[in-house]
């Protein structure tokens, strides 16, 4: 039924292979925008659920804010604008004219309705949130702002692909207003935090959680986090960034407020976001040439039921035997699904939901009605078994935690057996180049030396936290006794 490329001929092929059959998304009709189909949309949700909690159980608000920003705003910061320019889309003109006829309409851009102001259309908000924040912050009291957005970007893309790039996409934004450095940076190490412990407990995904590098940061900011996650290619994928902003934007757009002592200070800003991007991370985390594969606490069906029947009256028996294990299900916040198509034969069904990547999938015919029985099969090994119905919620619950561990234990597995330690440039460069993988190495090295990495497709994805217990070593680019390690890998 499906047709995908195995990973080993051609994972670029693959990826998008799995995308099409488990019907997660399609192009559009504008170039570099994606459609994203109700599979792919479901697992969307239940991201932006957990992590909405996620957030509001840190003291996060949502609000939201304009699409189109004036552009003006952007050249008040000029690092922002410069890190953003060559991907904005601008809206100059406000109305359409029709110069054509009742029948044959057509319709040109009205050199009349041009705006006052080019305005932007939202790559990133921090400009027009922090021209509010102005109206809103006078006091210490005001403060600390913690608001999130949850909302669509637009980043003009030259070289785009489903998930992982494209013109236009899904995130959320957070951005918040603080009274001192130390609580800014607090705000930022903390929903690294937040993103980490989501991408390993709900997404299986193991992750290095550390500081990227002064010519990775993002534009305008006094730091950047990030989540770096290995792809089975072995490359890396940032799943995640945080910022300290500290007050460069404050000072563009003069947010400031009096405090306690009575004296005028700017305000210390953080942004923090992940987007639709994390789905992309799922398929080439997890996913097999059978197919796409969900971990359970994300998947939007846990399981699938499957009734096998040969006469319409055992087709009757085995659906009405199947509703109540549902019910059961269902009082157990199980996600599950049964599939009563006549149309199809059981074994296309097999192939569909396993295409699809439901972790859990349970078959039942007129044999294990009379055996008080289902045929369990799991997803991520393949593995069958005979489950009785007696206390069948609790073995599914347990299962499906096992299927979690599992997924996360095997990804980890394969990121630190391809995660190296190396001690030189050279040695570095003949890896990359090699089978890849992820680079740990110590660095002390500058803006200069970092962008030799570049000659062999190469970035450092982010500078690990030091540790008490950690060793010193010589830096690959400058030989020098130091403490940092980063990661360096090729990345999407």
């Amino acid at each position: 039924m499906a047709n995908i490329t195995p990973r080993t001929k051609d994972y670029s092929k693959w990826y998008l292979d799995i995308i099409r059959e488990a019907k997660l998304a399609d192009y559009s009709a504008v170039k570099g925008c994606m459609i994203i189909r109700p599979n792919g949309y479901a697992i969307w949700e239940n991201i932006q659920r957990i992590l909405d909690g996620m957030f509001k159980d840190t003291g996060h608000v949502n609000a939201y804010f304009p699409l189109f920003i004036p552009k003006s705003f952007f050249e008040k910061e000029a690092k922002h604008a410069k890190g953003f320019a060559k991907e904005c889309a601008v809206v100059t003109h406000h109305r359409l004219k029709d110069v054509g006829t009742d029948t044959e309409p057509a319709l040109v851009v009205d050199p009349d309705a041009k705006l006052p102001e080019e305005l932007i259309v939202r790559p990133t908000s921090e400009t027009i949130i922090w021209s509010a924040y102005k109206q809103w912050v006078q006091s210490w009291r005001d403060l600390p702002i913690l608001i999130n957005q949850w909302a669509n970007v637009v980043r003009w893309e030259m070289r785009t692909r489903l998930f992982l790039r494209t013109a236009e996409f899904l995130w959320q934004e957070g951005h918040t207003a603080h009274r001192t450095f130390e609580d800014a940076e607090a705000e930022a190490v903390r929903m690294l935090e937040v993103y980490r412990t989501f991408a390993e407990e709900y997404m299986a995904m193991p992750v290095f959680a550390g500081k990227k590098t002064e010519g990775q940061k993002f534009a305008g900011a006094l730091h950047t986090y990030t989540i770096e996650a290995m792809m089975q290619d072995k490359k890396a994928l940032q799943a995640g960034t945080s910022h300290n902003l500290g007050q460069g934007f404050a000072e563009s757009f003069d947010v400031k407020f009096r405090d306690q002592d009575g004296t005028e200070k700017f305000v210390w800003a953080t942004s923090w976001g992940v987007s639709t991007r994390l789905i992309g991370a799922l398929i080439m985390c997890h996913s097999d040439d059978k197919g796409l594969v969900l971990p359970p606490r994300l998947a939007p069906v846990q399981v699938t039921i499957i009734p096998i029947w040969k006469s319409q009256e055992e087709r009757r028996a085995v659906i009405s035997y199947a509703d109540k294990i549902i019910t059961r299900f269902r009082d157990q916040s199980i996600r599950v699904k049964i599939d009563a198509r006549e149309e199809y034969q059981p074994g296309w069904k097999f192939t569909e939901w396993e295409l699809e990547g439901v972790p859990l999938r349970l078959e039942i015919g007129p044999r294990d009605m009379a055996k008080e029985q289902v045929v369990s099969v799991r997803r991520d090994t393949g593995e069958k078994s005979f489950l009785p119905l007696e206390g069948l919620e609790g073995v599914i619950k347990s299962t499906l935690q096992n299927i979690q561990k599992s997924l996360f234990e095997r990804a980890k597995a394969y990121r630190d057996a391809n995660t190296v330690c190396l001690k030189t440039l050279a040695e570095v460069q003949e890896f990359i180049e090699g089978d890849g993988g992820f680079a740990r190495v110590f660095w002390n090295g500058g803006k200069t030396e970092e962008e030799h990495l570049a000659t062999f497709n190469a970035t450092i994805r982010c500078v690990l936290p030091n540790r008490e217990d950690t060793n010193t070593g010589k830096c690959i680019v400058t030989g020098v006794d130091t403490s940092n390690q980063v990661i360096i890998a090729k990345a999407y």
